[in-house]
């Protein structure tokens, strides 16, 4: 049976695919891509003639069965995202479900990764992160997401794009106006930009024009400081001190409840009756 290769493309910059994208793209027997109209600059560039295959969000399913064909049937398929690695908030996740489930060979041939060269220049910590992709369009879904993962202490990472950066931020700043946040634009292009300041600053910057809402975007949100010291909340009951954060923090009162819970080592319900006057 055939192999099925993921393989890892430019960011942007086409000097940036290594010597094993390459060799390949140029064996296997198809390239499945999301833009036909994109992958071929690539492929022109390399003077790669393999055969391209439309494979996006909205042809998937029947396109899954396709390529699944054509493996079982003895051709090797290669497949690409626009740029960077399939999978990672690009099609892809069930042809490789389906590649294991019939016992298909995956093999994955790395490359640059835009959450990631954003996060090594950015000078956010960098040790533990967590990738979110794309956030939800609704403002309160997408504020509900990001007061659950912000008290994290880990740097988030999300893509956005152009038209929603500026909602995207004021949503961050609603939840922390004094947290850190890296805005990365047209990444290993021309006119790549990368950013840090607290939230509030960037929001300035955008609308001072300083950041042309233009290409693709890459926001880090600098992960929550871990509580070292309980000491301030021992005098304050349950009720203040869910109160604290719902005040001060600007928080609901399901996550205050939830950041109590974690501060004082309770299980979460606990806190919920004691806050609620539930016996």
């Amino acid at each position: 049976m055939a192999t099925l290769f993921l393989v890892g493309t430019p960011i942007g910059n086409l000097a940036d695919v290594t010597y094993r994208a390459i060799d390949t793209l140029n064996n296997v027997d198809m390239i499945a891509c999301e833009d036909t109209r994109v992958t071929r600059k690539l492929c022109n560039h390399y003077e790669i003639k393999t055969p391209l295959k439309s494979y996006h969000e909205h042809n998937k399913e029947q396109q899954t069965t396709y390529l699944i064909e054509q493996l079982q049937s003895g051709l090797d398929v290669a497949l690409v995202s626009d740029a960077g690695l399939p999978l990672i908030s690009d099609p892809g996740y069930e042809l490789v479900v389906e590649a294991r489930h019939q016992n298909i060979s995956v093999v994955t041939v790395p490359g640059p990764n835009a959450g990631l060269t954003a996060l090594m220049a950015s000078g956010l910590p960098s040790f533990t992160y967590t990738f979110l992709g794309f956030l939800p369009r609704k403002e309160k879904e997408k504020i509900d997401v990001l007061q659950l993962r912000m008290y994290q202490d880990s740097t988030l990472i999300l893509y956005e794009s152009p038209h929603r950066v500026t909602d995207t931020l004021k949503a961050i700043a609603k939840v922390d106006s004094q947290r850190r946040v890296s805005i990365g634009r047209e990444l290993t292009k021309k006119f790549e930009q990368l950013m840090t300041l607290p939230v509030t600053q960037m929001l300035e910057t955008i609308q001072n024009g300083d950041i042309p809402m233009k290409g693709e975007f890459v926001i880090l949100i600098e992960g929550a400081s871990p509580i070292t010291n309980h000491s301030w909340f021992e005098d304050l009951t349950v009720k203040d001190h869910v109160n604290h954060y719902i005040e001060n923090d600007k928080v609901k009162p399901k996550q205050a409840i939830k950041t109590v819970a974690s501060d004082r080592g309770m299980k979460t319900g606990e806190v919920y009756n004691i806050y609620h006057d539930i016996d």
